[in-house]
């Protein structure tokens, strides 16, 4: 006999647990025993992104691509929206307004901060149904953050994706970013403090009330001393970009940044501008973990510099493999790291690709010793005035479902890497946002390999669309999307990584059937 109390609770557990992500039941029986309950996994209920501000150049251009596939919601139809963060303002950390002439000169105009606020509740993007994207633009350097929640049938696997070109002047580049699900710790390598960078740390709060944030800086000596760093507020629904240079008197190439909350949570990401080799944006590595993936090195890659950091007490020993294109390969010199603890280690590993595509592999120099470590790659493409740049960090597998928007009907590159076991994958590419028909592909992954793909286009392609990866059978398989743009003669590009959607959750299913409630 099942008692009312005991079914409120299965109820309420799988009810969080699709909404949350994470739940744990203990379910009551007769007397002192516990009955176990088994597994089940169902869609989510309710899911939050964050999209950065895009930067700070009136001559930017910003592309936003929101799509769910098709096939796991139940239930309502739902909403996904995208809304503008209130305006903020750039700090330096301790809560100094670090702005520009350019509100003086806003409020000269007539814009004043009212109006923005204003637009702050109004969708800049707002998806209608799973399997078709949905596109907005935006221009000009009041581009704010977004903050959004899908609900009902758009929830599960959904993202969104933010491109910003910038043809000319500081920050050029293109830089893409899959907006980020809220949480409370990231882990950035490859930042930079030095002279030639500049390097912010965006941090967006979705909820009604205020985030307060540490960040962390580490080098290849250890800590970067820095006192207003800590206790940043981040009001509600509000972006702040803190420059990390102003963290920290000292300029270091290679910084390792760490961000983490004392209280709510944010969304994080490091966009990252250089002198010479224009900007991209910098998504968190995956947690730290023994063995490391990072997918998606262009075959004409000219300069590929790893950066890795071992956050515990213990050093960490790790083997450099390429996985090209027929297997592994140790690139000439450099065919391991040594990563100090709490300290920012990196190699220059030049241009290994030589032509082909690849991935890099980072595994433990020693069987049964997984010191966790985060890592992220600097890419090159180009030389001279004609360089430009793009970050890979260390990702995790597709598993189950993975998706990256905005594909284009040219410049994207698919890269799928399987580190162990050979693998099955499907691909799916979605209708167009403004019309065609679905297309869908399977590709084998050799073992030990990176398979880069001109991905399949949608058949009557209008607008943009989106691509779903699916593991089918076989070991893990790791993917990235390389989106290239020719503008002056520059290659500019950006990879997305394809971590697991988390479109489902494990919840806990009644041993017993619950359909019928007895006294």
């Amino acid at each position: 006999m099942k008692s009312t109390s005991s079914l409120s609770l299965i109820a309420g557990t799988v009810a969080l647990a699709a909404v949350t992500g994470f739940a744990v039941l203990t379910v009551p029986g007769d007397g002192d025993t516990a009955k176990a309950a088994t597994a089940a996994r169902l869609p989510v209920e309710r899911s939050t992104l964050l999209c950065p501000a895009p930067g700070l150049s009136e001559l930017s251009e910003t592309t936003y691509t929101s799509f769910t596939p098709a096939g796991d919601g139940a239930g309502e139809a739902g909403a996904a929206e995208l809304v503008p963060t209130a305006p903020s303002e750039i700090t330096d950390g301790d809560g100094e307004d670090k702005g520009d002439e350019k509100d003086d000169k806003d409020d000269k105009d007539g814009k004043k901060k009212d109006d923005k606020k204003a637009d702050a509740g109004k969708p800049v993007v707002a998806l209608k149904e799973p399997g078709k994207p949905a596109v907005a633009e935006e221009s000009g350097a009041d581009t704010p953050a977004l903050v959004g929640t899908a609900t009902g049938r758009l929830a599960p696997g959904w993202t969104a994706q933010q491109t910003t070109m910038v043809e000319a002047g500081e920050g050029r580049g293109l830089l893409g970013v899959s907006c980020t699900v809220p949480d409370t710790d990231f882990w950035f390598p490859a930042a930079s403090t030095a002279k030639s960078r500049q390097d912010y740390v965006h941090l967006t709060n979705p909820d009604d009330t205020a985030a307060v944030a540490d960040i962390e800086l580490y080098g290849p000596k250890g800590s970067l001393k820095s006192e207003v760093g800590e206790g940043i507020t981040v009001p509600a629904r509000s972006s702040v970009p803190v420059l990390i240079s102003t963290l920290t008197s000292e300029a270091v190439d290679d910084v390792t940044v760490h961000v983490t909350t004392r209280t709510g949570r944010v969304g994080a990401a490091v966009r990252a501008a250089d002198d010479k080799a224009g900007s991209d944006w910098l998504a968190a590595s995956t947690a730290p973990t023994g063995t490391l993936v990072m997918p998606g090195i262009p075959d004409d890659a000219t300069s590929v510099r790893l950066v890795a950091f071992a956050p515990g007490d213990d050093d960490a020993d790790l083997k450099v493999k390429l996985l090209g294109k027929t297997g592994a390969i140790t690139p000439a010199g450099n065919d391991g790291l040594h990563v100090k603890s709490q300290m920012t280690a990196s190699i220059d590993l030049k241009d290994l690709t030589k032509g082909e595509p690849g991935s890099l592999l980072l595994t433990p120099e020693k069987d049964g010793k997984a010191t966790p470590v985060v890592a992220a790659l600097r890419v090159v493409r180009g030389s001279g005035d004609k360089q430009e740049v793009a970050y890979i960090p260390a990702t995790g597998p597709a598993g189950a479902r993975a998706t990256v928007a905005d594909n284009r009907s040219e410049g994207s590159v698919l890269s799928l890497t399987a580190p162990g076991a050979a693998a099955t994958v499907k691909v799916t590419a979605s209708v167009g946002s403004g019309g065609g028909e679905k297309v869908v592909k399977k590709y084998t992954v050799r073992g030990s390999t990176t398979l880069a793909v001109v991905p399949p286009v949608p058949s009557g392609l209008k607008g943009g669309y989106a691509l779903t990866v699916e593991t089918e059978s076989g070991g893990p398989v790791h993917a990235a999307r390389t989106l290239t743009v020719t503008q002056g003669g520059i290659k500019m590009f950006t990879v997305q990584t394809l971590p697991d959607d988390g479109g489902t959750v494990e919840v806990p299913e009644a041993v017993q059937d619950l359909s019928v409630l007895r006294d």
